[in-house]
């Protein structure tokens, strides 16, 4: 079973209320079933508590319905303002500090600390490229593939890296049990 960090959590429902209100907060929470909608109908989430992955999940899907028509290209852009406000406050000395392959390898460390259940590779086979290996997530997280996305890309960006491009190369959702990201860039 994979869990999610609470903090993911938190700043999910945060996104969700600040951006579109407590009212349809409570539509999104009353669409959910079973576990995910108690969980996401306690008054607290705790930061440092660990949350199913697959309920996290809906939840991320009930709201691209409700306050995006579905397009799961929100969440991509959801994700880079979430992921800019933490390169910009607790995680900023990653962005400044040393080279790509530092800040490759502190989000694949972030990462490892908001996912439980899953491990993280980044190999380096040449200048502006990367492939991150993604090992445990199953074909029904695949949206988190879109926050990886946004993730990845906003930071290289906010490093001085032009022209980012982030595909995955084995898609999540082929539920092979692991899934590979093609990060590729110019300057930086």
């Amino acid at each position: 079973m994979v869990n999610i960090k609470g903090t993911a959590v938190a700043d999910a429902i945060e996104g969700v209320k600040a951006r579109s209100g407590e009212q349809t907060y409570s539509s999104i929470v009353g669409l959910l079933q079973g576990e995910t909608r108690a969980l996401f109908e306690r008054a607290t989430v705790l930061a440092t508590n660990w949350y199913p992955l697959d309920a996290f999940v809906e939840f991320l899907e009930m709201d691209l319905r409700v306050t995006a028509q579905g397009d799961e290209q929100a969440l991509i852009r959801r994700s880079e303002i979430v992921i800019e406000r933490q390169l910009r406050g607790i995680y900023r000395l990653f962005v400044k500090l040393g080279s790509t392959r530092f800040l490759l390898d502190r989000i694949s460390l972030i990462h490892q600390t908001y996912f439980q259940g899953v491990d993280v590779e980044v190999k380096l086979p040449s200048p502006g490229k990367a492939i991150v290996r993604y090992t445990g997530f199953a074909g029904k997280h695949r949206l988190i593939g879109l926050s990886i996305i946004g993730f990845y890309r906003k930071a290289l960006q906010l490093s001085g890296a032009k022209e980012v491009q982030a595909t995955f190369t084995v898609p999540i959702d082929d539920d092979k049990g692991y899934c590979e990201l093609l990060l590729t860039w110019s300057g930086k």
